[in-house]
């Protein structure tokens, strides 16, 4: 349908979120990811995006990548048995413009118990995930989603995807 299809990680872009609202850092690394990418790729559409959990005691702060076992574990007991929100932004370059879409869902954790923390660390499924947990792995045992799309928790904004006939 689309042809030749390319996937690669932005490694050197600076993902330390700037000052504001969750939905503003999230749509701000999404932004430098697309600086990264240029315009001379030969590539009919671009895709980047960023997904970032909003803590729950701070809609100011948001809980990134865990950098080790212990942020990781420490993000896990901050979600269990609570309500957070995730948000997703990805832009869309086509013919050079870049255009930019940002959604967000609602998810809550089950309530963990020790094992259940150490299950999930010890299966490194946190490893690269904002929040340290991947909704379409192991996590997804523990969680519900109350509000919104999946694919938002995923790492995408849906309307994005719709845009270029991916949903």
């Amino acid at each position: 349908m689309f042809g030749k299809v390319t996937v690669k990680s932005l490694d050197g872009v600076d993902e330390t979120p700037p000052f504001g609202l969750v939905s503003h850092q999230v749509l701000e690394i999404c932004k430098r990811k697309a600086n990264e990418i240029g315009v001379d790729h030969g590539y009919q559409f671009v895709l980047v995006a960023d997904t970032m959990i909003e803590d729950p005691d701070d809609f100011n702060s948001s809980l990134g990548k865990a950098h080790d076992e212990f942020e990781a574990t420490s993000m896990l007991l901050r979600l269990s048995g609570r309500r957070h929100r995730v948000w997703s932004a990805t832009g869309v370059q086509v013919a050079g413009d870049w255009t930019f879409f940002i959604e967000s869902a609602i998810v809550k954790f089950k309530e963990l118990n020790s094992d259940d923390i150490e299950l999930l660390i010890k299966s490194k499924s946190w490893v690269g995930k904002a929040g340290s947990y991947d909704l379409a792995g192991l996590a997804q045992k523990y969680v519900e989603l109350i509000d919104g799309d999946e694919l938002t928790v995923l790492g995408f904004a849906p309307s994005a995807l719709r845009l270029i006939g991916l949903e």
